[in-house]
């Protein structure tokens, strides 16, 4: 069996026991009591889970760290004057991230700019409109039309006279 040394904090001694373990962080870690069998001091270590990093892949082919607080900025940029709860910007950012992170594989820009896209559009057609301006790149009235042309199609019910 593979047992990772621990050290003792106070004499450095590799020897040590276990005298109580619990869930720590909503079980997300598992908090340790130890007791150093060289100079019997407590000390307490934190066993957690090594999170899979999450890469996005660029137009560009760049490959970089996903990082949240990108999709967070751009939905509270989008939703700027719209009575929106931060609560619902962040929890945006957090179902999209784990959406890319059920994928289990490097996820592209426009897989994660699509993702956000289908959670605003629950939301707000105005701050789903001002996203997708910029993650589309609007160059002129016609592609609002557009856009707003496709979200009244999908969200209006049909007419059958």
């Amino acid at each position: 069996m593979y047992r990772e040394i621990v050290r003792c904090p106070f004499c450095s001694a590799d020897d040590d026991r276990v005298v109580d373990s619990r869930l720590a962080e909503d079980g997300v870690a598992i908090r340790r009591r130890r007791e150093c069998a060289n100079c019997a001091q407590r000390y307490t270590t934190f066993e957690r889970i090594e999170e899979i990093g999450l890469y996005v892949i660029k137009r560009s082919g760049d490959r970089e760290p996903f990082a949240r607080e990108k999709i967070l900025s751009g939905v509270r940029s989008a939703a700027k004057n719209r009575p929106v709860d931060d609560e619902v910007l962040e929890g945006v950012a957090v179902g999209v991230e784990e959406s890319m992170r059920l994928l289990n594989r490097d996820v592209t820009s426009e897989e994660v700019g699509m993702a956000t896209l289908e959670v605003l559009r629950e939301i707000d057609d105005v701050v789903y409109v001002r996203f997708a301006s910029v993650y589309k790149g609007f160059e002129g009235t016609e592609d609002f039309a557009r856009e707003i042309g496709m979200l009244v199609k999908t969200t209006a019910p049909k007419y059958r006279g």
